[in-house]
């Protein structure tokens, strides 16, 4: 409860993020996230340093931005010191497209925890970057991929506050089954004894 209630989107990150392998450990533990038939549906492209330099003039050149759009597609990429790309790759047609992406979903939430709870800060990015064929190619997205998002990584600020925030009231939420049959078996016994 701790983690769920402390974890913050975290927009400005620094030094340091998780190195290769102990993203990979900290993987496996998301990976036991809900996934229907455990096809585990998605792949994971890691973008450090120029890498991610190299993502931003890819998405400058697709949208024809001048030289000063194309360095601010840069910073934004630069705003981490890893990106990680989450590619969803669906698994056959016996589970449905939207069962998989959930548990792709479910997985990147582990994940993000897993890294709040290790010390880490992230966010979750979409925006021009899923839309991009360009970036899909450079990415090396097969036939029937598609990117989802990416996680933006690194080392929080110290100075931010990570307070636990107080649970949001859900019971408006939460309906019990015998509430909702119970006007309907009065009104179906109303209907027999009418008749």
């Amino acid at each position: 409860m701790t983690a769920v209630l402390t974890r913050r989107s975290e927009q400005v990150l620094t030094g340091p993020a998780p190195g290769d392998e102990e993203f990979t450990y900290l993987l496996q533990g998301a990976s036991s996230a809900p996934d229907h038939g455990r096809l585990r549906p998605w792949r994971w492209v890691l973008l450090r340093g120029e890498d991610s330099d190299l993502l931003g003039d890819c998405l400058a050149e697709e949208s024809g931005a001048d030289a000063a759009q194309a360095e601010q597609l840069r910073a934004k990429l630069r705003r981490a010191p890893l990106v990680a790309a989450l590619v969803f790759s669906p698994r056959g047609e016996r589970i449905p497209e939207w069962e998989q992406i959930a548990a792709a979903s479910c997985m990147s939430y582990s994940l993000m925890l897993l890294l709040h709870a290790r010390g880490y800060g992230s966010i979750w990015r979409t925006g021009r970057l899923v839309r991009s064929e360009a970036a899909a190619e450079l990415l090396g997205l097969g036939a029937g991929e598609k990117l989802l998002g990416s996680l933006d990584i690194g080392t929080a600020l110290p100075s931010t506050a990570r307070n636990r925030r107080p649970p949001e009231e859900v019971s408006t939420r939460v309906t019990r089954f015998s509430d909702l049959r119970t006007p309907r078996v009065a009104a179906a016994a109303g209907n027999r004894s009418a008749a």
